[in-house]
């Protein structure tokens, strides 16, 4: 079972591998259970940490690694975490240090021997600093055909968290797939300025109801109060929450962290973990990375032609001969 830790626990432990005297080095090379620990800012309930959580957890489970986690961990205390981890004897350390980009990378360095993977909106640095990010925007590519096709106003929203590169890559996917299907779209941007406050999304997406969207790609979990509340359709981003809103998720822009996580795993075991982007790498749709969630209900309510589309572009993604648009700067509020 996976071991718990919040940012007050006690300090890591860091208990040494025994290796049995009849283990050859080849077959403990192949056969080696390897020492994982995660640093998250969040606890793993909220949706992006979970879903790293949820890929070790898996790894756990098959008895690839053992595995412990430190959630919920804030700013301050994220350098003295990784540091511990990095002294406690672990293979490899995933986790997410966009608040402490610079300081992270200078930790890395003092530890040579140790596989990083760091959730950053920077570079990998070599030789052990490897990064990742959610890289589902062919999924909320899909997503912005559906709103553009369903849009009865010719105005859709869109709630994101900051604008930086991974959730600007969503929005700029969403209004190209609008934009595709319906050139009359006008599409509404709002960053609320954090990860984590569903009273402010919802705020942002009441504002943008208020100004003429008929549907709202909820990026932030809020959102979607927002849309249930007015009667209008949403998608939700990272987790499927159409059990939960049924009348008003049409379907969700699913990320998987397993790819890429069982990727660094097996590359750390095999002696071949480089710095390189394993979220751009082995995150994408294509490789299983990201998916458009089941319509339920709604595969009904979609037009026809919109749907077909939808079924059409989602093939040639998925077998490489189509990718939306990487759009890594802020997206303003427009038409197409």
């Amino acid at each position: 079972m996976w071991t718990r830790i919040n940012r007050r626990s006690a300090a890591i432990a860091g208990a040494a591998v025994v290796l049995g005297l009849l283990w050859g080095a080849e077959s403990f090379a192949e056969q080696k259970k390897l020492k994982v620990a995660a640093m998250l800012g969040s606890p793993v309930e909220q949706q992006w940490v979970g879903r790293l959580h949820d890929a070790l957890v898996m790894a756990q489970e098959r008895g690839d690694i053992d595995y412990v986690v430190s959630e919920n961990v804030e700013d301050a205390d994220m350098i003295r975490v990784l540091r511990e981890y990095a002294e406690g004897g672990y293979d490899l350390i995933v986790g997410e240090v966009y608040p402490v980009e610079r300081e992270a990378r200078r930790v890395t360095q003092d530890y040579p021997n140790v596989a990083f993977l760091l959730g950053s909106s920077l570079h990998p640095q070599p030789p052990n600093f490897a990064v990742f990010d959610n890289w589902n925007q062919d999924a909320a590519y899909l997503a912005g055909l559906i709103a553009g096709g369903m849009t009865q106003s010719n105005v859709i929203g869109a709630v994101g968290g900051y604008p930086i590169p991974e959730v600007n890559r969503l929005v700029g996917a969403y209004k190209q797939g609008a934009c595709e299907v319906n050139s009359d779209v006008k599409v509404l941007v709002t960053y609320v300025g954090s990860w984590y406050d569903p009273p402010k999304s919802k705020e942002s997406g009441i504002a943008q109801i208020d100004s003429g969207a008929d549907f709202i790609y909820a990026e932030r979990f809020g959102a979607i109060h927002a849309a249930q509340e007015r009667g209008i359709p949403a998608v939700s981003n990272l987790t499927h929450y159409q059990r939960e809103y049924r009348d008003t998720v049409v379907t969700s822009t699913l990320w998987h962290a397993e790819p890429f996580i069982d990727a660094a795993i097996e590359h750390v075991r095999s002696g071949s973990f480089e710095a390189v982007d394993y979220g751009k790498i082995y995150g994408l749709m294509r490789d299983g990375g990201a998916s458009l969630a089941e319509f339920g209900p709604w595969e009904e309510k979609i037009p026809a032609d919109i749907l077909a589309q939808v079924r059409s572009r989602e093939s040639e993604i998925r077998d490489g001969s189509f990718q939306a648009e990487i759009v890594s700067d802020i997206v303003k509020s427009g038409g197409c």
